[in-house]
């Protein structure tokens, strides 16, 4: 069995920040050891990676991306195979995607599509999680099996008539079935009903622009969803994760009810904090590059976000990784924001972004691996193979360079989309090497890793109750 030894960085974890040497062996870690001591240093091993002046870091977990999914008339650009590889790019080892149970079909017959698009193709490692858009007596009896299998989670929708679309009776029943067996309810919370009506009444007034996408889906009906999801899901006696948390009225929600200590949690997502509605109102249709639901908030809500990331009524940032192109699929809503593709590119951009932040003062180093790599792990059933740097977790490790500088461009960026939502933003700090389950991906600007390395991660129930 191969060896590898990583000498001299500091290595950062949700708990703790120690000078260390980290022994790997085959896929895993064995061993941690103080830099210079008598156990590191009589360490030998085929593969020696020097990380002094960097930082040794757990690979992110990405816990909600959309590779090849169909919306809207097109489908996500990215492939797994080529969202992947940019993730690894970002230092992000392990994404969870979702499957799609289609109205009138079996989630067996989702995942089993989900299953075939991945096999074969993910250049890390990868999970489902299950969309629910059909609440039926067959589908929560298949939410048991799925469970017992290793998909733990449903994602349910507020928002999207005729689509998605929920309504709280089949939400409820879903969450109480949740309660029985384990699964956790993923919500996402916007009014969709009201929506629509907005959406018409824009659109019959000639407001047709991008920018208004974000005026309809107004910041009230995220936060009214989510108030009637915490308390459908107090009635079911269930956990509650709320996906993509843009509003500061939301997480307000969230707030109060973890204040009653109710076992609700919440995601936010780059977008929603380093980007705003003045994105949407970019002239001619350039505002359609940042069309996603829920929609960019004013900047003021960015501090709300912020907050709730450090007092720990947001839980997680993922990426909600939904990339359309510009030319030829954002497009397809010219004249028309309601026909705009919904979702934005940004699974490499993550954990660099969130590293700025640690610069700028908005959290600390280890609170950001807890949200982007430990959290994300322990929520979705990954911990204590994924999220962590310790003693039997897989290697997915990042020797992660604090002082690197780039400017985000996707003249430079690996996913498979012809724009960045970052375009021209100089950020410090770059993944240096990143290894894959003991398998170096990237290393010093060049791609070493392959399709198919990436294993697909059956999950456990969710292990957080923070």
């Amino acid at each position: 069995m191969s060896r590898t030894v990583i000498r001299g960085g500091l290595v950062i974890t949700a708990a703790e920040e120690v000078r260390a040497d980290v022994l790997i062996e085959g896929e895993q870690v064995v061993a941690l050891a103080t830099t210079g001591s008598t156990v590191a240093d009589g360490w030998t091993a085929e593969t020696v990676i020097d990380a002094t002046g960097h930082y040794v870091i757990p690979g992110g977990v990405d816990a909600h991306t959309h590779m090849e999914m169909p919306f809207g008339g097109t489908t996500a650009a990215d492939t797994f195979e080529t969202g992947t590889r940019a993730a690894a790019w970002g230092g992000t080892t392990t994404i969870v995607d979702f499957a799609i149970q289609s109205v009138g079909s079996s989630l067996r017959a989702g995942l089993d599509a989900w299953h075939a698009k991945a096999e074969g193709n993910c250049a890390v490692d990868y999970g489902f999680h299950m969309i629910l858009s059909d609440v039926t007596e067959s589908s929560l009896k298949e939410m048991d099996a799925l469970v017992g299998e290793g998909v733990t989670s449903f994602k349910m929708f507020m928002a999207y008539p005729g689509v998605f679309y929920s309504d709280d009776g089949r939400i409820l029943r879903a969450m109480q079935r949740g309660a029985a067996n384990g699964g956790l309810i993923m919500m996402h919370a916007e009014n969709g009903i009201a929506i629509d009506v907005l959406v018409e009444q824009a659109l019959a007034a000639g407001r047709t622009d991008p920018r208004y996408h974000g005026e309809v889906r107004r910041e009230l009906l995220e936060a009214e969803a989510t108030h009637r999801a915490i308390k459908l899901a107090q009635v079911a006696g269930a956990p509650l994760y709320v996906v993509h948390v843009s509003a500061a009225s939301a997480v307000a929600e969230l707030a109060t009810a973890r204040r009653q200590g109710l076992p609700v949690f919440g995601e936010t997502c780059p977008q929603y904090l380093f980007l705003s509605t003045d994105n949407l109102a970019e002239p001619g249709f350039e505002g359609a590059k940042y069309v996603c639901s829920t929609p960019l908030r004013p900047r003021e809500h960015q501090a709300e976000l912020w907050k709730g990331l450090r007092t720990g009524d947001l839980q997680v940032v993922s990426t909600d990784h939904c990339p359309f192109c510009f030319s030829g699929q954002k497009e397809l809503g010219l004249g028309d924001f309601s026909r705009i593709p919904n979702g934005l590119p940004g699974v490499e951009n993550r954990m660099d972004l969130l590293h700025q932040a640690v610069l700028d003062g908005h959290i600390t180093r280890r609170r950001w691996i807890d949200i982007a790599c430990a959290t994300p792990a322990r929520m979705f059933g990954l911990h204590p193979r994924k999220g962590t740097i310790a003693p039997g977790a897989d290697a997915d490790i990042v020797v992660y360079d604090p002082a690197a500088t780039q400017t985000l461009s996707a003249a430079t960026h690996h996913m498979n989309v012809d724009y960045s939502a970052y375009e021209g933003k100089q950020i410090t700090g770059r993944a240096r090497t990143v290894l894959s389950r003991g398998t170096v991906v990237v290393d010093a600007g060049t791609w070493l890793g392959r399709a198919g390395h990436g294993r697909y991660q059956p999950r456990a129930t969710c292990q957080y109750l923070g």
